[in-house]
């Protein structure tokens, strides 16, 4: 499932936000962020929370990952990961 978002407000986005962003559900977000990590894909907003991620594509749109059902119980090296980055 792909989510379409739209930013109604005013404020001028750059850098791959100028439409909102995709959002993609999948099943296991720890696995996911470790899976595309491995792959070389900087996670700019590590899912500290169990819930939500956030990623940049190679042409620098914001790419939002979210955990299908509920949250998953914080994890290591999520939990305490900084951001990288802007998303």
């Amino acid at each position: 499932m792909v989510e379409l978002t739209y930013n109604w407000d005013t404020e001028p986005y750059t850098g791959g936000r100028n439409f909102g962003h995709l959002a993609y559900g999948v099943d296991d977000i720890y696995a996911t962020c470790d899976r595309l990590m491995k792959a070389g894909v900087t996670i700019n907003r590590p899912p500290r929370d169990g819930y939500m991620a956030f990623i940049r594509s190679p042409d620098d749109i914001s790419i939002e990952l979210l955990q299908k059902g509920p949250a998953k119980p914080p994890q290591e090296p999520w939990a305490s990961m900084q951001n990288t980055g802007v998303w």
